[in-house]
């Protein structure tokens, strides 16, 4: 028995309302495994080049992985796909919570959306049964709202929705695609593609089983896994603390980027602890955790009076670093509001925080005025004014309208005079790790195919100490400012994590285990032996077809540009990070001569596409 996967895809064209299903075929599995992997085979196979990312030709999809709903720790990832109105590169999205095996559960690894609904609906799947429905009720309500309304009297099981909010409706370009009231597929601006397609929510729901090739071997791994984990530090420390706890090391080590990437933890914003560790012991009412997760790294946490009052989802690290340390506000209660509020609006906090600070340093230089703020005291640290402008944001409402594409939109509107404070690669705004302290992080946030993503790469993980024999890491990084050596490192941890995202799993599981688990894991669900040598090969073939949906868009990633301050471009003066200043075009070409791909161009080369099996990639790009 082979087992992992339901088998089927679904497709609606929301044009002309026709539904069927395909047969997700065993070549597509064993290439791509699952999540973007295959959604990237897909998009790339199915959509012409530049189309318009918010108009009918954009393939929208929600793609599971074979761990999906299984034993396999953490299994319960789902990732959202589509050519990105943010950057206009490819662009995917990343989230846990319930949707994931809810979709497998009603008989589908994926569903793709095509074509524009002429008013607002939503594609309702319950064991293999699939109707699009009206969302007129739905529209404009908030993502708890919405999804309350939505998940209501509809049949025997318990269904879950995947849903944008009013972000996602007013076409935000930094607009997500929500479930569980908060948990965010927040990159990549997908909630404006749904958006576009006057799409409000896919809700799935269904009691069907999701195979397992060898259920009593696979509990056995799950046993095994679970006993090993309980004893790291690093689970103690999540199911307490989740990212959340973090923020006040990250602070002082240089790793979060502090008064919009142009300050110095230690001098700037020596107080974070509040907003970290302190948040979480003040505030947090209960622990909970995704699907069948035993980490539970997220909380429920609740504001009891006062202006920001409030009960809803704990602020995970990038919203802690986005809303804290970046803006320098260490008041957690405007910090749980804040996110709360990007929440409902289904808003990207990342973006949203960091198109804040590009506001304030904006004002601060004349760029913008108060009257274009409309009186506003916007400042570093004056979090009543960051809520307003916020809101602003969420509403599109006055300056906030300017601010709700984002800072490329908004520099390109203000000026060359902007650009030094518009913190972003090619469109998408960084989140709050800091390649000055961690180089790797710059050749993923330029070279990866979704610029600017934290969850990429993982060479960083390998830079601060750690080694994965199993992988054929034995040694560790002597000197991570030595831009050379590097390479075969970084490359071996980027089609691991690549792998790690197709599967089904968090990034949290994989920390708080080993890849020897994720390749025993794949092997009892699919009844396939995996071994480290597949598991990169998988990976670096997936990283292939991302970047080559990338240059056939015309956009080669050794051409895009970086923020000089990212890279240390003037080196700050003070702190940890005092005289850094990144190779990056040495560090980058290291990379690029591992993978095998062009070092001018950064694209993959015709002889590494051919020897992946991407033969008909290799004659587009050739």
């Amino acid at each position: 028995m082979r087992g992992g996967y339901m088998g089927k895809i679904l497709f609606v064209n929301l044009t002309t309302s026709k539904i069927w299903e395909e047969e997700l075929s065993q070549k597509l599995q064993q290439e791509f495994l699952g999540g973007y992997g295959i959604g990237a085979r897909i998009l790339y196979s199915r959509m012409k080049p530049h189309v318009d990312p918010l108009g009918p030709e954009n393939l929208f999809g929600i793609v599971t992985g074979p761990l999906t709903g299984t034993p396999a720790i953490t299994g319960n990832r789902w990732v959202a796909v589509a050519k990105s109105p943010l950057t206009h590169t490819w662009g995917d999205a990343n989230c846990g919570g319930t949707f994931g095996p809810a979709l497998k559960r009603s008989g589908y690894d994926a569903i793709f959306v095509e074509g524009q609904a002429e008013s607002p609906v939503y594609i309702y799947i319950e064991d293999g049964q699939v109707e699009i429905r009206d969302a007129s009720e739905a529209w404009g309500k908030e993502t708890w709202e919405a999804e309350a309304i939505l998940k209501k009297d509809h049949g025997g099981t318990k269904p879950e929705a995947a849903l944008i909010g009013p972000g996602g409706e007013k076409l935000s370009l930094i607009s997500a695609v929500m479930n569980d009231e908060g948990r965010a597929a927040g990159r990549s601006g997908l909630g404006a593609v749904m958006g576009s397609k006057k799409l409000k929510a896919i809700v799935a729901g269904g009691s069907q089983p999701i195979p397992v090739a060898r259920p009593a071997e696979m509990k056995k791994v799950r046993q095994n896994a679970n006993k090993q984990m309980i004893k790291r530090d690093i689970w103690k420390f999540m199911s307490k603390y989740g990212t959340t706890g973090i923020t006040g090391g990250s602070a002082i080590s240089g790793d979060s980027p502090v008064r919009n990437w142009g300050g110095v933890g230690v001098k700037d914003f020596p107080h974070a602890e509040p907003i970290g560790k302190g948040l979480v012991d003040n505030y947090k009412e209960k622990s909970y955790g995704c699907w069948q997760c035993p980490i539970a790294c997220g909380a429920i946490v609740e504001v009891k009076e006062g202006p920001y009052k409030v009960r809803g989802h704990k602020p995970e690290y990038e919203t802690t670093g986005g809303f804290g340390t970046l803006l320098l506000n260490n008041n957690p209660e405007s910090i749980i509001y804040l996110n709360d509020l990007c929440n409902r609006a289904g808003l990207d906090v990342i973006s949203v925080a960091g198109t804040v600070g590009f506001a304030i340093e904006c004002l601060e230089h004349g760029i913008l005025t108060q009257e274009d703020v409309n009186g506003l005291e916007l400042s570093w640290g004056n979090h009543e004014a960051i809520v307003h402008l916020v809101r602003d944001i969420v509403d599109r409402r006055g300056i906030g309208n300017l601010l709700a594409d984002g800072v490329k939109v908004a520099s390109e509107k203000l000026g060359e005079r902007s650009e030094p404070f518009a913190i972003h690669v090619h469109g998408q705004e960084l989140p709050m790790h800091d390649p000055r302290l961690s180089p790797g992080y710059a050749t993923t946030y330029m070279l990866d195919a979704t610029p600017g993503r934290h969850t990429q790469g993982g060479s960083h993980i390998i830079e601060e100490g750690a080694t994965h024999p199993y992988l054929g890491i034995t040694e560790l990084i002597a000197d991570k400012y030595n831009y050379t050596g590097k390479g075969k490192k970084h490359k071996i941890m980027s089609n691991y994590i690549h792998t790690v995202n197709a599967a089904g799993i968090c990034l949290f599981g994989d920390f708080c285990s080993t890849p020897e688990d994720l390749a025993q894991f794949l092997t009892e669900a699919i009844g396939e032996e995996f071994t480290a040598e597949r598991l990169l090969t998988i990976g670096e073939r997936i990283a292939a077809i991302r970047t080559a949906f990338n240059v056939r868009e015309g956009i080669l990633p050794m051409e895009i540009k970086v923020p000089n301050r990212m890279i240390g471009m003037p080196p700050q003066t003070e702190g940890p990070l005092q005289d850094v200043t990144i190779d990056l075009k040495t560090q980058n070409e290291d990379y690029l001569r591992e993978m095998g791909w062009d070092l001018k161009t950064g694209a993959p080369t015709v002889e590494s596409l051919i020897r992946l099996g991407l033969t008909d990639v290799a004659d587009d790009i050739s």
